[in-house]
């Protein structure tokens, strides 16, 4: 694969190319996922080995508890009790271990997908024409592209997060509850410090599956738009306490998959904004979908700010908005008064999927 050497300007001499701004930032992201791939592959060769080796310990010590069972009435309770205890921590260390390696695995196979993605992404870049398309065609391939690379390494980080610390902290709730039956002393203040322990676990289980929707809501995928809305305004409200109004207008309906993820996170960029930086403490959000067109405003109540300083800001959220906006053929526009709030609305042709 041929790399970007170097950030090329336009034939005015003067401009970056955008586009090739973008490929070297392809190129650099699929080099760091490259050494990432080759890292976790030799994490899971390494945790397959040291597996190989609690596996044989295991069946030792399996072993050596059948011998036990037979010489039960010559050992005492001390040897008994602590060839038990070796057992169980050969069994929870084997369990851990295994979780790990799925962890690895898993990780493995996203990581994989995504280069995957980059390679795919880079070799159109490289094959693209010396002459741009027209504005509409350009705007709708290019926006595409851009937004389904991003969202594969959402995914990939989803599923990890899903198929790695989530699970294992499924599995570790269920394991406490193992270990309460099995401690035999002091068993009134085992259970407890376990119980304690199940509930932490329980409450960062919850966290876990927040950090998910926030990398990749499944529903968006399963339900669409607007439920995925719904879930994450109300999800806003509770972590954030800003009291947030949510209305949707229109007829609900499915839109294409890139168009959906933008508009999603479109959404959360506003929103998030408002939250980090109004200093508000009321939001309205106005959601109104019709046959070719959706258009979303986000108000707060919050300090407001210079829009004419906004182009010289180093904030590339609102930047970045506004220019897939304008390559999708859509408005994006700024009303804020220092003191009085800030509303911004984004409308976007979106026509039904063929």
């Amino acid at each position: 694969m041929v790399m970007a050497e170097s950030v090329a300007l336009r034939n005015d001499g003067d401009t970056i190319d955008p586009w090739d701004e973008f490929q070297h930032e392809i190129v650099a992201e699929l080099e760091q996922s490259q050494r990432a791939l080759r890292e976790i592959t030799l994490m899971l060769e390494q945790s397959q080995v040291e597996m190989n080796k609690l596996t044989q310990r295991n069946q030792a010590v399996t072993v050596r508890l059948q011998q036990m069972q037979a010489q039960s009435e010559s050992l005492s309770r001390a040897e008994i009790r602590m060839a038990y205890d070796a057992a169980l921590d050969s069994q929870q260390r084997l369990f851990v271990m295994r979780g790990q390696i799925e962890k690895y695995q898993s990780d493995q196979s996203h990581l994989q997908r995504y280069v995957n993605v980059l390679n795919q992404t880079v070799k159109m870049l490289e094959e693209r024409p010396a002459k741009q398309q027209s504005k509409g065609q350009k705007g709708s391939a290019s926006i595409e592209m851009m937004v389904n690379a991003q969202e594969s390494e959402r995914q990939r980080l989803s599923r990890a997060m899903h198929d790695g610390p989530a699970q294992a902290l499924s599995n570790f709730i269920l394991q406490t509850e193992i270990a309460t039956r099995l401690f035999d002393i002091d068993q009134a203040k085992a259970r407890e410090e376990l119980n304690n322990l199940k509930s932490a676990a329980e409450g960062t289980f919850e966290k876990v599956r927040n950090f998910i929707f926030e990398l990749r809501p499944m529903m968006l995928d399963d339900l669409g738009l607007i439920p995925t809305m719904e879930r994450y305004a109300g999800t806003f409200k509770s972590q954030t306490g800003l009291e947030t109004n949510l209305i949707i207008t229109g007829t609900e309906r499915r839109l294409e998959p890139y168009m959906e993820v933008m508009i999603f996170r479109t959404l959360q960029e506003l929103m998030g904004n408002a939250a980090r930086h109004a200093q508000a403490s009321l939001l309205k959000v106005s959601v109104k979908l019709d046959e070719a067109n959706i258009r979303i405003s986000v108000e707060d109540n919050g300090r407001g700010f210079d829009t004419e300083a906004l182009s010289g800001s180093n904030g590339l959220g609102l930047k970045l908005i506004r220019e897939r906006a304008d390559m999708l053929g859509g408005s994006f526009d700024i009303d804020s008064v220092i003191g009085q709030g800030t509303r911004i609305a984004l409308q976007l042709p979106c026509p039904s999927p063929q």
